[in-house]
């Protein structure tokens, strides 16, 4: 059995998202096996366009050894109000470190950003990764049908100043 807390190889690289990366980051959504059965009509659609790109916070992950630099994973902070909005790992790369590689880099960001705070609306099978990270569960957003037809547990990473 494979260990989901792995270190973390080859090298990874987080880089500031770009808007060719809008694509490659639709299909890590759309394809996650967390949306998989009953969760997968919320993602179905799910676009991450260039605009939302440049207009947010977006980075991604990236094998530091692969040629074309494959996105194995992302996140993106939205400042006003503060929210990690998205936050993917691709399922082949899961178990290596990455989500946690990329919740430290948010917890910079929004540190540099000179925010205390970060919200967090989790999907029902990332509860234990945020609880896991750091994130201090703060409470349940209700169902909105039809796009989300389920509570979500509602977590908060508070930032702390250097």
């Amino acid at each position: 059995m494979r260990s989901r807390t792995s270190p973390v190889s080859p090298p990874i690289t987080i880089r500031r998202a770009v808007a060719r990366d809008a694509k490659r980051l639709t299909r890590l959504v759309r394809g996650s096996g967390a949306y998989a059965g009953q969760y997968a009509a919320a993602v179905a659609g799910y676009r991450v366009g260039p605009d939302y790109i440049e207009a947010h916070r977006v980075f991604v992950a990236v094998g530091a050894d692969d040629q074309g630099g494959r996105v194995l994973g992302f996140y993106s902070l939205v400042l006003a109000p503060p929210e990690l909005d998205l936050l993917f790992v691709a399922d082949e790369a899961q178990g290596r470190g990455i989500g946690r590689l990329l919740v430290a880099h948010m917890g910079s960001e929004a540190r540099a950003a000179g925010l205390d705070r970060v919200r967090v609306v989790s999907h029902l099978p990332a509860e234990g990764f945020y609880h896991r990270a750091g994130a201090v569960r703060t409470g349940t957003a209700l169902a909105n049908p039809p796009a989300v037809p389920w509570d979500r547990p509602e977590f908060e990473f508070r930032v702390a100043s250097e």
